[in-house]
């Protein structure tokens, strides 16, 4: 059984991210990051931190702006306006969730396309649908890296997705999907709804978990030698675990994604390969 390293693959395109930003020293200035932190939760702020960290990893200014829960939906969006009005700031991430009575749906439509890091806006979204050139998602994205560094090819497999959320389940799908050695796979989209979700992810030949329910696949559940992707990040009395039964899964598997240390370092480091192809662009303009 292959178990599938995300923290260290994604310590590798940190450092190959850092080497591309050095090679172009010349560059009239570094790639550039806008962190919006809207209220005080913990989680948001462990994320944000990471995301800073890792920025200043890979050679990329981190523009932080840590603002207070009572902050008005007109000054968030004043604010987005002036990251996008920025030369010096290539993509813009709003940490989510925001604040009750914070509309994100609105944030995120205000980001400029062309600064959207997270690949959530509706056009990088249609890009992305229509096999055009734009910011994917990044745990989806990440996924895909995944199986291209430990080459594990999808080419002519099946693929079940189990979750259809707009920020990884379709997304996914939808690489999975498209011409390529880790495409060019025959997707099955799942969800909670779904009759014998158990039949269908025993079918795979290649199944990605991202429901956010923990230990919700267990070992029957799973074809024999098949490759499991764990996008699912709980949080139990136990601590962190993903959506699958690690324990009865993983001796079925061909290779699997241990949570934590899998897809979830995996998320960072496609953000910031985003935000370098942006600032590529950018400068190059």
């Amino acid at each position: 059984m292959l178990l599938i390293d995300g923290k260290t693959t994604a310590a590798k395109i940190r450092g190959e991210l850092a080497a591309t930003v050095a090679a172009r020293a010349g560059a009239q200035r570094a790639p550039g990051l806008a962190v919006i932190l809207v209220g005080e939760d913990p989680a948001s702020q462990v994320y944000v931190r990471n995301k800073e960290r890792a920025c200043a990893e890979a050679g990329i200014v981190s523009f932080p702006h840590h603002l207070p829960a009572s902050i008005s939906q007109d000054e968030l969006l004043a604010l987005i306006g002036r990251c996008n009005a920025d030369p010096a700031v290539d993509g813009i991430l709003l940490q989510l969730p925001l604040p009750a009575g914070l509309d994100a749906q609105q944030c995120l439509l205000a980001i400029e396309p062309a600064k959207d890091v997270d690949g959530f806006h509706p056009v990088n979204a249609g890009r992305l649908a229509l096999g055009l050139p734009g910011f994917v998602p990044c745990t989806p994205a990440g996924v895909v890296e995944l199986l291209r560094r430990y080459n594990l090819p999808t080419e002519g497999k099946r693929a079940v997705v189990v979750g259809r959320s707009n920020i990884v389940g379709k997304p996914l799908a939808m690489l999975l999907a498209r011409p390529g050695a880790f495409g060019d796979a025959t997707v099955t989209l799942c969800h909670s709804r779904t009759p014998d979700l158990a039949a269908q992810c025993r079918q795979a030949d290649f199944l990605f978990l991202a429901m956010g329910r923990p230990r919700c696949i267990t070992g029957d559940m799973v074809g024999e030698g098949a490759v499991v992707i764990d996008v699912g990040i709980n949080r139990t009395p136990e601590g962190l675990c993903g959506d699958a039964d690690f324990a009865s899964v993983s001796p079925r598997v061909r290779a699997i994604t241990p949570v934590p240390g899998g897809v979830g370092p995996m998320t960072i480091a496609m953000l910031l390969s985003n935000t370098v192809r942006a600032w590529r662009e950018n400068v190059r303009a």
